[in-house]
């Protein structure tokens, strides 16, 4: 089951958060059929998008990130709710690139090392809080603690990683966000980056160790305590209804147009894959509404 852990450290004034998201990354890669370049980079997208939006502190609330780069992948797009379950897609999930010099996948190739990262809050208010900042590297993990560091004034740190397997399956996904909070001194930063700098291969401690063992890694030298696990999947919030009241935003016309069309309307949702008909009668309906007996 995949999951999202808390805790706390030095009094309070460190928080970390760590996904074990390997299930959500396989659903994505069935999905979508992801190459294994383009599974890594999605995945380590939705895995950023679920830790911040799982900090959101509102019930409806959601969170989309958006990395538009100037590499083949084209745009990804995650988007999570306030419990850190998430969604996301790809432009081109087929682009695949050969290995780097180190023998890991070439997600910054993929995504371009030029473009932007945007973060987008839906708190349910007029308008939605938005943030950007240039890619610094298309990594993705790089990129988001640029963000949260440039656009949130929160001294971070993240890292994220998927471990494809040799048949193309999610071996292990996931990774971690930590913070900083006000009054932290200059020693715990010193810390934090020493352990981060000499922490085991994220991917590799996700697969043989777990997700707990990140917290030893990161804190080590710290007194800390989990304060929170939940669950979170990847979960679509499409409906034929949603749908519906998108095809009544159409002119009329159109959609009478659509109504007297031989065939039936198929939607097909981007984040999900589901498939929903739409019939003749069905489009009338919508464009006229429903008729009385």
């Amino acid at each position: 089951m995949d999951r999202i852990i808390r805790a706390t450290a030095a009094q309070g004034l460190i928080k970390m958060a760590v996904i074990d998201g390997r299930e959500l990354v396989q659903r994505a890669r069935e999905i979508h059929g992801t190459s294994p370049t383009a599974s890594a980079a999605l995945g380590r997208t939705l895995c950023a998008a679920s830790l911040m939006g799982n900090m959101l502190k509102e019930d409806d609330a959601t969170l989309t990130v958006r990395v538009q780069g100037n590499g083949p992948a084209g745009q990804i797009i995650a988007v999570s709710d306030s419990a850190g379950n998430v969604r996301g897609l790809m432009e081109d999930p087929g682009v695949d690139l050969p290995l780097r010099s180190d023998g890991k996948l070439d997600v910054g190739g993929a995504v371009g090392h030029e473009g932007m990262l945007t973060v987008s809050r839906d708190l349910g208010l007029r308008e939605p809080y938005i943030g950007s900042v240039a890619l610094i590297s298309g990594e993705i993990a790089e990129d988001i603690t640029a963000y949260l560091l440039e656009s949130e004034q929160v001294p971070s740190a993240c890292a994220l990683g998927v471990l494809v397997d040799t048949d193309t399956s999610i071996k292990a996904a996931g990774g971690f966000i930590v913070q900083l909070m006000p009054g932290a001194e200059e020693s715990l930063i010193g810390t934090l980056e020493e352990n981060i700098f000499l922490m085991d291969q994220l991917t590799t401690v996700l697969d043989e160790d777990g997700a707990e063992a990140l917290f030893a890694q990161v804190l080590k030298g710290l007194e800390y305590h989990i304060t929170e696990e939940s669950p979170v999947t990847y979960r679509c919030s499409c409906s034929r209804e949603r749908f519906a009241r998108a095809l009544t935003a159409i002119d009329r016309a159109d959609l009478v147009e659509m109504a007297e069309a031989k065939e039936d309307a198929e939607i097909v949702c981007d984040f999900c894959g589901t498939r929903y008909i739409f019939t003749q009668d069905d489009l009338r309906a919508l464009a006229f509404g429903p008729e009385e007996d």
